[in-house]
């Protein structure tokens, strides 16, 4: 019997040590999406006192229509990593220019339902993204090889000329080339 109780009482402990190191996600800029965690041990930091110029190229398509991209969250996951830092949302500079496979993350409710038979389940992460200041945009060229209207998307995304031409724009401007 006291070994059965010493027994249970070691795997309490055991479930009590696990639980404490459990984190809840966090979302200093994007909220609700984006979840991260804090890293105590980290040495290399993002820097607090920098301006952190980004354009993200997200060209890869959700691997699940069903559900966020995780391509489009880890916009909101860089962003929050850099929030946790400590680096003032008014000192990230996000722009994010979505092209190829990605373009139909942008898709209006009633476009993406009538391609995937759901509604678009990203289009609450653009929303916190825009709220957090990021720009987004699409490639025009994009959709014009898909058959697609500025109609048929999310009024909060702006029309690019082009993909290449955002990002040889932004770059120059010492703007991060990020590629998701």
């Amino acid at each position: 019997m006291r070994t059965i109780l010493k027994f249970t009482l070691f795997v309490f402990s055991l479930f009590l040590a696990v639980l404490s190191q459990a984190q809840t996600p966090q979302f200093p800029i994007v909220n609700g999406f984006g979840g991260i965690y804090e890293i105590a041990d980290a040495k290399e930091r993002p820097d607090p006192s920098l301006e952190y110029k980004i354009i993200v190229d997200l060209t890869s398509a959700a691997e699940d229509n069903k559900e966020i991209s995780r391509w489009v969250d880890n916009v909101a996951r860089m962003m929050n990593l850099h929030g946790l830092a400590g680096v003032p949302k008014d000192k990230m500079k996000v722009k994010v220019i979505i092209h190829g496979g990605a373009i139909f993350t942008l898709l209006n409710d009633e476009n993406y339902q009538k391609k995937f038979e759901v509604a678009n389940p990203n289009l609450k992460v653009y929303e916190a993204l825009k709220e957090a200041g990021a720009d987004v945009y699409v490639c025009g060229q994009s959709l014009i090889a898909r058959n697609l209207k500025t109609a048929d998307l999310w009024p909060g995304v702006t029309i690019a000329h082009s993909a290449l031409t955002t990002i040889t724009t932004y770059v120059p401007q010492g703007y991060v080339l990020l590629k998701f």
